[in-house]
This record gives structure tokens, C-alpha cells and sequence, in this order.
């Protein structure tokens, strides 16, 4: 996964998964990437920063379930306004957690969760339900994906368990685009 340079097989890759055929237009555009990121204090993990600038931003296909939602965007069944979202502090996680079987005191817990949900991440996504799929762009897990949800968060990629999926953005995609299962590791 090389989330500091595009490959041309995973954009083309993508350009083919996602069926775009509008010239670019609902692309963003360079300009419009680097202002988002000058914005956030961001750069974001190739080849998602290729797909949103070249190819489109954002598609009613998908994935996930209810399509990819634009950069600046957030689903329909965020919980929050969203407003105290802070894309350049690192994301706080490196490991699956799932908080609600989590033992220790929710004092403890309240001040990670925030980070879980408002730090280092741009949201891709939901499977409904508040089952959201995020694109970590800061912290040392910068280029992964994370299903977060209600009661816990999990990493997406053959390394972590879960799935047979290779990790990052075009993994994900290739993986969705293949009609697998999301988590389909024996």
C-alpha cells in the first residue's frame, strides 16, 4: 500500500470499479484537493487523493451500502453536526476496539471515543445505521480504512483478520467491486 504516490493500475483500477464516465466532472479537481487540505491540514493518502481530484467525488454506487459520500461530506445518518471534527490530529487507533465490552469506567472511555469518531479521519461512508466506513488521514495508520460504528471500530485488511481484502483505499474498493463480503476471512 503506497498511499504517497498514485499507482496507475490501482487509479485505473478504480476508474473502472466506480463506472465514472462524465470526462472527470464530477471530480474535484487539483485546486480543490489542495485547498481541502491546506483547509484541514491534510494531505490526503493516495490513491483516495487521486480518485476525489481525477475520477469523482463521491458516487451514489458505492460502496459502501449508501454510496461514497463527497470529501467535505458526511452521511446522512452521522450522529453529529460535526463541527468539533479535527482531520490533523492523529487518529487514535491501531487495533480493533470494541468500547461497549470495554471494562473500564466511561470517563476513561468518552475522551478516546471523541478522537475515534472526530480525529485523523475522513468518513467515506455508512452502511446505515451509524455504521460508517472512514479513511484515516493522519496518525500512523494514515491510508487505512476503519469501520466504525456504535459499539466498536475495526480496521479493514487481510493483516488485520477480518477480511482477505488487501488494506487502503484500493483494496477496499477492489474488494466491494469484487461483490465479496466485507469481512469474509475464514
Amino acid at each position: 500500500m503506497d498511499i504517497d504516490h498514485a499507482d496507475p493500475h490501482e487509479v485505473a483500477a478504480l476508474r473502472a470499479a466506480f463506472d465514472v464516465d462524465d470526462g472527470g466532472e464530477s471530480a474535484l479537481g487539483w485546486e480543490a484537493v489542495r485547498a481541502f487540505e491546506a483547509e484541514h491540514g491534510v494531505v490526503l493518502p493516495e490513491p483516495y487523493r487521486t480518485f476525489v481530484a481525477e475520477i469523482s467525488d463521491g458516487s451514489y454506487s458505492g460502496p459502501p451500502d449508501f454510496g461514497l459520500v463527497s470529501l467535505a461530506n458526511l452521511p446522512d445518518d452521522w450522529g453529529g453536526e460535526g463541527q468539533d471534527r479535527d482531520l490533523s490530529k492523529p487518529f487514535p487507533l491501531s487495533e480493533m476496539w470494541l468500547w461497549e465490552d470495554d471494562p473500564r469506567p466511561s470517563e476513561e472511555i468518552e475522551p478516546i471515543l471523541e478522537q475515534v469518531f472526530d480525529h485523523g479521519t475522513i468518513v467515506l461512508g455508512t452502511d446505515g445505521c451509524g455504521m460508517n466506513w472512514h479513511l484515516v488521514v493522519t496518525g500512523p495508520h494514515r491510508g487505512h480504512i476503519w469501520h466504525i460504528t456504535g459499539e466498536g471500530a475495526t480496521p479493514f485488511g487481510a493483516e488485520f483478520g477480518f477480511t482477505s481484502a488487501e488494506s487502503g483505499f484500493a483494496g477496499w474498493v477492489a474488494h466491494w467491486a469484487a461483490g465479496k463480503p466485507w469481512y469474509d476471512a475464514e
